[in-house]
């Protein structure tokens, strides 16, 4: 597997390597042993989530300020714009944002520490989004940051035909970033899940 780094330094772009001939391909999407040596984190994830949304659909941005998830995230069919942020109040990246394009194709995957608020937009008729957890979905810490925010002004690439995109009400009625509730500067010195 190699590992990718983006401007965010804690977010990273993993490949694996595909062994693939006239029958298909196989690849090992995810080991512990490689995932610490690669990216230097050793985590435990313990929640496997799979979401299908059509052309147009954005979640996010969301995050959980108590029990705070890392995630790892791939895209087995179709074709995203994936989007992590800093929300790590201290951090110097803290408010910048990184987007990739993640697909079946490019078989990509991207490690979103927990701090970072995320989110994705679907490019292809459908996709089928996977991923990680290194900690438990609670309801009562999530919140989500509105999609078109001012100040993060992330350039999503909407498709063609889409003024906006499609939205739950808990994204549409998300907050503004300078309002939100952020992770603490003693967030950054924790011990990682």
């Amino acid at each position: 597997m190699n590992c990718i780094p983006t401007d965010l330094p804690d977010v990273l772009i993993l490949e694996p390597r595909v062994f693939g001939d006239q029958r298909g391909f196989f690849l090992e999407s995810f080991n512990a042993r490689t995932f610490a040596s690669i990216t230097g984190v050793d985590v435990n994830f313990v929640q496997d989530n799979h979401s299908r949304s059509a052309r147009g659909v954005l979640r996010g941005l969301h995050y959980q300020i108590e029990q705070a998830q890392g995630k790892l995230v791939r895209v087995t069919e179709g074709e995203v714009y994936d989007v992590a942020v800093d929300l790590r109040r201290g951090s110097p990246t803290f408010g910048r944002w990184i987007g990739v394009t993640l697909s079946a194709t490019n078989k990509r995957q991207l490690w979103v520490p927990a701090g970072f608020g995320h989110g994705f937009l679907v490019l292809s008729e459908f996709a089928e989004f996977l991923y990680k957890t290194t900690d438990f979905y609670a309801p009562a810490f999530e919140r989500a940051i509105v999609w078109n925010d001012p100040t993060l002004a992330i350039d999503w690439p909407l498709p063609a035909g889409f003024s906006e995109p499609l939205l739950a009400d808990k994204d549409r009625n998300g907050q503004l970033f300078a309002a939100a509730e952020v992770f603490p500067e003693s967030f950054l010195n924790r011990e990682q899940p």
